[in-house]
């Protein structure tokens, strides 16, 4: 049936490509410049030339809302559940109008109304010094522990990566359970948060920390290619996929969409379902380090290295819907 669903998108594709001229405007904030291989792959396919806006996915949305309907924005990229759902509550989204990448994905990737779909996902996990760390935290739950105690490195709270991680606890433990985790890790921090996830990587290395959170991509990334300070260390360095016996790893996605107001949105949907093509999840996948969303699709050696897990299957827009609660209360513990 996949088989079937791939040569549908293909056909269509190919089709496309007889007629297709023109351009497409993304506005993204995602910030892969190995992203480049595949808007360049997708313009030789197509004839389509990409445009792409690139800034943080709130002041994309509130640049859509401004330009209302003279808005140039064909798509809309996110790198996170959170934003992607605020741009389709504030009625910046239509249809995707596709079955075909609906009946692909699963469910819990894709809006129930059609209006956006997750293209490729990354997992928050759990890595710490091997050195110094024998019996690492086995669940996010456990970093609340106090028995690690002055050893963990996170980033700042206005993340969107702890948004999402926090709102996910909330959404499987309630908010109590949320606040009591956000206090306890708040406890158990080794410096003030700051920096990002491969700063996070980096204090394992140095001795700030020995426990750390940050998405997985940014380990795999630093065996495929230098990263200063942390390349020359990866042996140090453990992982943990959490909560393996209970929920599953956090994940989360990034995530596309039709401008409600695109002035090319057949173009769109074309490129949409270029993204589902086997050869375009490869490309992406491949440049970023994530997970492909197709399951036929191997992710990259790297991140093929780090070993199998499962994953969290609730519904990212019940994450989504914590997301603001998750703030606050962060806010409310002193969590900066």
């Amino acid at each position: 049936m996949r088989r079937i669903l791939y040569g549908a998108l293909a056909v269509s594709l190919l089709a496309g490509s007889a007629w297709a001229d023109g351009e497409v405007n993304i506005y993204s904030s995602r910030h892969y410049d190995t992203d480049d291989a595949l808007y360049t792959d997708f313009e030789e396919q197509t004839g389509i030339t990409v445009n792409r806006i690139e800034d943080s996915a709130d002041k994309l949305i509130e640049r859509m809302r401004a330009e209302g309907e003279l808005s140039s924005a064909d798509i809309v990229l996110t790198v996170d559940i959170s934003r992607i759902a605020r741009a389709d509550e504030a009625g910046l989204l239509q249809p995707l109008a596709s079955e075909e990448i609906a009946d692909l994905v699963p469910d819990n990737l894709h809006a129930a109304n059609d209006n956006w779909v997750g293209i490729t996902t990354r997992a928050r996990l759990i890595f710490y010094d091997k050195n110094t760390v024998s019996e690492p935290p086995q669940t996010y739950q456990e970093l609340a522990d106090p028995k690690y105690e002055g050893m963990i490195c996170t980033r700042s709270s206005s993340n969107v990566y702890m948004q999402s991680l926090l709102a996910s606890i909330i959404a499987h433990d309630g908010e109590e359970a949320g606040k009591a985790w956000a206090a306890g890790v708040l406890n158990n921090l080794a410096r003030e948060p700051e920096g990002g996830d491969t700063d996070q990587l980096r204090a394992l290395v140095s001795g700030e920390c020995q426990i750390a959170l940050s998405n997985h991509y940014y380990y795999a990334r630093a065996f495929r290619q230098e990263v200063s300070g942390l390349t020359e260390n990866l042996d140090q360095i453990g992982n943990v996929f959490p909560n393996q016996e209970t929920t599953g790893t956090h994940i989360n996605i990034s995530a596309i969409g039709v401008a409600k107001n695109a002035p090319n949105a057949d173009n769109a949907r074309t490129f949409i379902q270029y993204l589902f093509t086997p050869s375009a999840q490869k490309l992406i996948t491949d440049g970023s380090d994530e997970y492909p969303v197709l399951a036929e699709v191997p992710a990259a050696d790297a991140v093929q290295a780090m070993g199998d897990f499962k994953r969290d299957e609730i519904n990212l827009l019940e994450i989504a819907a914590q997301a603001n609660r998750a703030q606050e209360i962060y806010n409310e513990v002193g969590y900066k």
